[in-house]
């Protein structure tokens, strides 16, 4: 019979296989569904399509998104999360076309913004790996946070309050930089084991950091 240190120890080995595999997983996933965001974003532009509108947008990501949570351990749950990210990228052609087309130095606001982007999500991300500290602490604030946004950011989009608007896009960026570290670390600590919704957690908050951004160095832009 193995001692009871050896079957710890086996079970501590394949734990952290578990959790390598997964951490592997998502970062391959979310690797392709932002290159393949980049595709569909950049077909938006190049064919000059206009944004579907709120409602669209947010009727199309939380029908997927629920696609996505009900499919999440089959091979459907692959093919939606490629089509929402998809989606989204299309929604996110014409706001870059947009910056592009209307400010002077629309090109540099978008370079920064997504360079911000990047560097924020591979330091915080690397952070939480090699800290391996537990940031599971950040859930409740997080979802206080970021229900409260969305819905302030309803209010300044129906009542087009662009002081409240840039407010609201300031938290999500606080928010978003949270959540990343949030979720690596739940990957990390086995709290989530299902790559596919890792993967869709990430993406959305690198998408709506980046957007985020963008209207912030957008606004500061035009103010100068």
């Amino acid at each position: 019979m193995a001692s009871y240190p050896s079957t710890v120890a086996t079970s501590a080995r394949g734990s952290a296989l578990t959790t390598n595999r997964v951490l592997r997983n998502t970062y391959l996933l979310l690797g392709a569904t932002l290159a393949f965001s980049a595709l569909t974003a950049g077909i938006s532009m190049m064919l000059n399509l206009p944004h579907p509108g709120l409602l669209i947008t947010l009727g199309g990501y939380f029908g997927l998104l629920f696609a996505v949570h009900k499919t999440q351990n089959s091979a459907w749950g692959l093919l939606f999360t490629f089509l929402l990210t998809g989606f989204m990228g299309l929604t996110l052609g014409p706001i870059i076309s947009a910056y592009l087309n209307f400010l002077p130095n629309g090109s540099q606001v978008v370079t920064t913004a997504l360079g911000i982007t990047a560097v924020t999500f591979v330091g915080l991300s690397a952070y939480a790996v090699k800290s391996q500290k537990d940031f599971s602490f950040l859930g409740g604030f997080l979802m206080v946070g970021i229900l409260g946004a969305f819905l302030l950011g309803l209010v300044a989009y129906f009542f087009e309050l662009s002081t409240l608007s840039l407010v609201v896009s300031g938290v999500f960026v606080i928010a978003m930089a949270g959540l990343i570290l949030y979720e690596t670390s739940n990957i990390i600590h086995g709290g989530e084991t299902n790559y596919i919704l890792a993967t869709v957690t990430l993406y959305v908050s690198i998408y709506n950091l980046f957007t985020s951004l963008l209207h912030l160095l957008g606004a500061a832009s035009g103010d100068d």
